[in-house]
């Protein structure tokens, strides 16, 4: 009876020993690279990211701005507020830009298409059945 609590607190202390403040753990290491300071696992193989690139919060309604401020004065139409994954948000600015005859991109929950055709996206939105609205000026 005796052995068997003194080898279970001898666990409990190499426990405490890795985990001393519960928050940290290993950053780095040779065999894998950097590890995930959430699921403790190679960023490679974490487990949580896939959790992290959930459907972003909105209200369901696209807003479609045309913006020239901070790109070096060129005009891109940008639309926010889609509540869609990431790769069906990619599918989406792949057919507007397709439609605009124009480049852009999509990140972060974001679609950019560059030139000023908030009009003709605003339409295309709504063609596809997405509660849209033109906002800012």
């Amino acid at each position: 009876m005796r052995k068997n609590s003194s080898s279970s607190s001898s666990n409990n202390n190499n426990n405490n020993k890795n985990n001393h403040n519960g928050g940290g753990g290993l950053v780095y290491s040779t065999d894998t690279g950097r590890m995930c300071p959430a699921c403790r696992q190679p960023l490679a193989s974490c487990v949580c990211k896939a959790l992290a690139k959930a459907v972003p919060a909105g209200d369901g309604v696209a807003r479609v701005t045309r913006e020239k401020q901070g790109r070096g004065g060129k005009t891109v139409t940008v639309v926010r507020g889609l509540a869609l994954d990431a790769e069906s948000l990619a599918a989406l600015g792949k057919r507007l830009r397709a439609a605009c005859g124009a480049g852009g991109t999509a990140r972060d929950g974001v679609l950019e298409v560059q030139g000023d055709h908030a009009d003709k996206v605003l339409a295309l939105l709504l063609a596809e059945g997405h509660k849209a609205k033109r906002a800012g000026g």
